[in-house]
Order: structure tokens, then sequence, then C-alpha cells
């Protein structure tokens, strides 16, 4: 029995998982503006990591996602700091009406009211699918515009929104001497259609949605493409002020805002108490989709200022507002057929043809389905009425099946024999769940695949070769395999569609300038299946040349450093086939080269037999200085805290990496402490040498 007071086992380690998923996804909605997994999903996590801290206050952590906003700020862009912190707002956990009247018993509770009390006066107003930014007006005059970053320090936008005509340069009247507006940056569905039809007509990549367009628009970095994206802006709030009377109602706030000239939704409607709230909650998730804008909910908000500084803040949220979120937008539609599609690897992929449907701010007409066990496990057939969910930003997917719908003639799908890409046998290997075609690089799915792999920025980083160039290059029987690479030339690549001959000659010179590589570049870039980046510089640090990797079995590649047997047999399975190995002296007779060595001996450097995670952001490194310094010390970086952790190198904003070290008794440097370490071992590693040498 755990002694009072103590926190279990299985809390601790869900607490440090939770927070470390929460992390990341922060990191791709706030940073990469691509979130993999839906607002649901998200607030999910996010309300049981709360839950556990609310249990046990001992694993609450100064760097907690529940303390913070979220998103660090981009080192491109100059950092703003916000003098009144920009907060996030809880959401409110039911997806129902109910969730409202839930918030106004809340509020009643918080402000100590008795049952016979008036109501609550709320402002109820659409919960934009946008990007939140800041704007600064001094005497009027737009001065700096930023974006939320991570609540304390945002990023300087100001070249950027100055280019969104709705956002006035000058405000209207007597504008106070300072003023902080808040609000959203966003897109139109109509700009956005239209968007994508100039694309769709340039041949250039389609964008997925509005909300993550117009994000990554306001942190362009040429304030030319932002103005081309036809973005918008409602302003919703203010932070500082000065030498300005704030009116006493939020509702007042935002009216005044308007009279300066800046663009506020009338969409909102003053509530008295909880039925008013969920009574708005019902209009307009009716008509949600009849708005000419994305909204993922609503928001409400105590009407008067002086209630709401009475209400204050917690953490990282103000008590007095909730956004109250619509649940996942799920459509129905028929189930045409099922198709394969191949990956690099060769995977096998069945996906679901449908008939397009509007879910979720966009019309879906194919959904992966991962695996045909998957098919079988949800019972899924060709001309079955099945539910599609996209829910926020995601990928969509089906649902279930509306059983009572199947039609007599539906089929059920059967994982066909041959690759619909080149003809070579699909099989699927003992313990695995996924099918894969045989056909390697005789496969053109797989040969795009890994010809594009092989030209990636961390491989052989041949710029200018991306999607477009290499789909020419392989369909037009020009490249069958990387070495033909290095054969194109000038007239060929100009002789293209769409290619430039100043276009053309600068990937020739990028595939010159890629014959020079290194030996981890290379091995990474073959696209061994299991071999990622740190695999790759292991094995060329282990073997010090390709002949003794490529003549090494499975016993002498266990002897590498996180090399188990699936990963020894891959590497094994792949140089032991023909076709492999003559790709690689056809690169070789290519003049594609690297610098080799002898094995490396594991005991040289000042840190070798180490290991390493670095985590937030260091005062006189970046992330890969820091790597090069540790690695070229004869240390190694990992990408996860364990008890085989040596030293947590920690910085600025440092994350859930950090506070997992703490809980293990991991050892924490920050850069001096680095330096120090490998001066310090350095120091004791050459009077070691010295001292055998004397010997």
């Amino acid at each position: 029995m755990a002694a009072p007071g103590a926190v279990p086992a299985a809390a601790t380690k869900r607490a440090a998982v939770l927070r470390s998923q929460i992390a990341e996804h922060d990191r791709r909605y706030y940073e990469e503006d691509a979130p993999t997994i839906s607002d649901a999903e998200y607030d999910a996590l996010f309300r049981e990591l709360r839950s556990l801290e609310s249990d046990f206050p001992s694993l609450l952590t100064p760097d907690s996602p529940t303390q913070r906003v979220g998103g660090a700020r981009a080192a491109a862009f100059a950092p703003v700091v916000h003098r009144v912190p920009m907060l996030s707002l809880r959401t409110e956990t039911q997806t129902t009406a109910a969730g409202a009247v839930a918030f106004d018993a809340r509020m009643r509770r918080e402000l100590k009211l008795a049952p016979d009390a008036p109501p609550i006066i709320y402002l109820a107003e659409l919960k934009f699918d946008g990007l939140a930014v800041s704007l600064r007006y001094e005497e009027g005059t737009l001065t700096v515009a930023a974006t939320r970053g991570d609540g304390e320090t945002g990023e300087d936008v100001t070249a950027n929104l100055r280019t969104v005509a709705e956002i006035p340069a000058s405000l209207r009247g007597r504008a106070p001497p300072l003023l902080e507006v808040r609000g959203e940056v966003y897109m139109t569905r109509a700009d956005f259609t239209r968007l994508n039809e100039r694309q769709r007509a340039a041949g250039g990549k389609l964008f997925v949605n509005p909300r993550n367009t117009a994000a990554g628009a306001v942190r362009q970095l040429d304030p030319t493409v932002t103005a081309k994206r036809q973005l918008r802006f409602f302003a919703y709030g203010i932070g500082e002020s000065d030498g300005w009377a704030t009116p006493p109602t939020q509702d007042a706030l935002l009216t005044a805002l308007a009279a300066f000239g800046l663009p506020v939704n009338g969409d909102r409607r003053l509530a008295h108490g909880g039925e008013e709230l969920a009574a708005y909650y019902e209009d307009v998730k009716a008509r949600r989709a009849d708005l000419p804008f994305e909204i993922d909910g609503v928001v409400y908000k105590v009407d008067s200022l002086e209630v709401q500084s009475e209400l204050g803040f917690r953490s990282r949220e103000p008590r007095w507002a909730v956004a109250h979120k619509f649940p996942p937008e799920e459509m129905s539609t028929r189930l045409l057929s099922i198709d394969v599609q191949v990956g690099r690897t060769g995977a096998v992929t069945p996906v679901a043809r449908l008939e397009p449907v509007f879910v979720g701010g966009t019309t879906v007409t194919n959904v992966t389905l991962h695996n045909d066990e998957e098919i079988r496990r949800r019972d899924l057939r060709i001309g079955d009425t099945v539910i599609v969910r996209r829910a926020g930003d995601v990928i969509p997917q089906v649902v279930r099946v509306v059983q009572e719908k199947r039609p007599p003639d539906a089929r059920e799908f059967v994982m066909p024999a041959h690759c619909p890409e080149c003809g070579s046998a699909i099989a699927r290997l003992p313990g695995e769940v996924i099918a894969r075609c045989t056909g390697g690089l005789v496969c053109p799915a797989q040969r795009r695949q890994a010809l594009l792999h092989f030209a990636s920025r961390r491989a052989l980083d041949i710029e200018g070769l991306g999607d477009k160039l290499v789909e020419q290059l392989v369909d037009g029987g020009i490249v069958r395999t990387p070495a033909d690479l290095y054969r194109l030339g000038l007239g060929k690549l100009a002789a293209l569609e769409r290619m430039a001959e100043k276009s053309a000659a600068n990937v020739v010179a990028a595939i010159e300038k890629s014959r020079s590589t290194t030996l981890a570049r290379f091995i990474f870039g073959l696209g061994i299946r299991h071999v990622g980046e740190a695999t790759a510089r292991d094995l060329a640090r282990h073997f010090g040349t390709l002949d003794a990797l490529m003549d090494a079995d499975e016993a002498r590649l266990l002897e590498v450093d996180d090399v188990g047997p699936v990963l020894a047999a891959s590497i094994a399975g792949f140089f032991a086939e023909p076709h492999n190995r003559e790709g690689i002296e056809q690169l070789r007779a290519a003049g594609v080269h690297w610098p080799e060595g002898a094995r490396r001996a594991p005991e040289r450097g000042a840190l070798a037999g180490l290991n390493f995670v670095l985590t937030g952001t260091l005062p006189s490194y970046s992330r890969d200085d820091a790597k090069a310094l540790i690695e070229g010390a004869g240390g190694k970086v990992i990408g996860s805290v364990s008890r085989k952790t040596d030293y947590v190198v920690a910085g600025a904003e440092a994350g859930s990496k950090l506070a997992k070290a703490t809980q293990l008794g991991v050892a924490i440097l920050d850069e001096a402490g680095l330096e120090q370490l490998i001066a310090r071992r350095g120091t004791a590693t050459g009077d070691e040498r010295g001292h055998r040498e004397q010997a």
C-alpha cells in the first residue's frame, strides 16, 4: 500500500508520457502549422494530464503543458515580449449544449452567488479557427505585430501583417497613446478555394485547409507571399493599454474597437445565464456550415470587466472565459472502391475511394485504410455507406459502416497478389501486418520515393530535386536508379516541362556538389528499412568503410549500439540483394565518394560511451551545432530520456525531457556545464594517454 501522499509509479509514468505527447503536438500545431491529431483528441490528452496533476500535486512541474500556452518562437523572427501575456482559453469538456450550463454553474460557484441571485451576463462569440496575433498601436499608428508564441514571447511579423488589408495602419478618431489589440488572422472559405484553384492551375501544391494556410502565410519570411494569401482579421480583445478609459464590459470594448476602424465580428450575443448560452451554442452549431469562414466552436466570457478582474486567472488561462467546441464533424458517403498505393519501402496501403463529401472544411475523396486486417476488423465493403470524420486539421478517417444501408451487392476487399505499379509479387513477412511489393527499384512507385529520399536534405542533399521533377524523370524513363541522376545533362533537364534553363542548371550544379558526401549520409540515402539518421551515423562510425558494412553478417551488426535483431536482419538483407549492391557500385562509378577510415575505436573521444539528450534552446549553439560538438567529442545524442541517458543538456524553454530527467535522476547540464565536461574529460583522457606513452 502506498504511503500517504506517495504518487503511484503508473501515474508518474503516465504523466511523463502525456507531457511528452502534448509538447510534440503543441510543436506541430503552433510551430509547423501541421497538426496530426484532432482538437478533440488533443483536449482529451490535456484533460487527462490536468486530472493527474490535480490528484497528485507533486506531479505538477513548472514546464508542464498545463502551465504554458504552447508554441515556441521561431528562430527566423525577432522576439516580441508580451507585457500582458497572451493566454489560451480553458476548453469545456462537453461538446453538447450542456457544457454551457456547466460553465455558468462554475462561474456562480466561483462568485459565491446565491441560487436566487440574478443571472450572470455573458458575451457569447464565435471561436475563429485561425492564428492569434497582437497589434500594438502607439499614438494610433501600428508599430508592432506579433504572434502569440508561447504566450510570453511571440514572433515579430509586422511586415507580414501590414499586407493584410483589414488591419488598419492607423486607428480612426482619437486613439489612445498606447493600445494593444488582440485578434485572429484567418482566411475565408471562398478565398481559400480560389487560392487552391490558382495553385492547381499553376501545377503547385494544394493547401490542406484555411487555418494552416493563414498561419503559414503570417509566418512567411517574404511579405509578398503573405500579401497574395488574402488574409483577414477580427479583433476580439486588448492587451496592454495606456491613456484610455477602458469600457466597462466586453461587449462595449468590442464596440469601441470597431469605432477605431478595427474589424469586429458582429455575430455575438449577450446571454443572461447558462440557458441563453446553450441556445447560442445550438444556434451557431446549426448554421456553422453557412458561415463564410471556419470556426470550431464558440467562446463565453463574463461580460463585466470588473467581474473578470474579480475572478482573475489560473496559470495559463482566465477563469472568466471558456472555449466551447463543437463535436467533430461527421458526414456519410459511399465507398466506391478500395485501391492500393505503394510507398518508398514497398508498403502496400489500401485507400478508400469515396463519393466526394464536404466535411471538416474540405472535400474528402480518399481515405487511407492502413491495412487489410483493419478493413476486415471494421467489416468495410465496397458499396457500403460509411461515416467519415475530419475533426480539426487532421487526416480524414472512416469512422464506421452504416450496416442498415449495406447493399446486397457489397463486395469484400481482397489484397491483390501483384503490385499495381510493376506487377511484382505482394508478400507479407511473418509477424507483420503490412503487405509489401517485392519489386524494389524495379517498382516505379518505390523508385520515385527512393529517389526523393536519396536526394533529401539529410541524405545527399540535392536541392531542387522535388516531387514534380522526380515524377517527370521516372515516368519519362529518364532515371531508373540514383546513379542515373549523375548522368543527367543540362539539355535533358531543360527539355522537361516547366523546367527553365536556369533552374535546370541549378539542379545540375546541386547534383555535381552531391558527389562529395559523408559515409553516414550515403548510408541514410540508401533507404534501408528501419535505418534512420542516427543509425546511419552509428554504422558509419562502427565500421569505418562501406565495404566493411556491406560484408557484415547479422552477428557483427548486433555489435553496433542500438542495433537489434530486426534492424540487423533488415541491413543484412538489404546488402544481400544483388540489385542493391549493383546500384551502389553504379553510384561509386558515377563519382559519388566520401572520406573513409578504419573502424573507430569505441574508447576515443572525451565523451566516448556517454549518451546525451538535448532539450530547449542553448545561448550559443543551435541544436545541430550542439549535436556536432557532442558527437565530435565521441558522445552520442539520442532522442528520448531513459535510464540509459547519462546527461540531459537543457537550455531555455526546456520541455518534458527536462522533467523526465529530473524524475529519473539523470544529470542535467547547461551549455557551460557541457563545455566544462568536455574540457575536464578531455584533460583526463589526455593525461591517461600521456601515462601510457611514458610507460
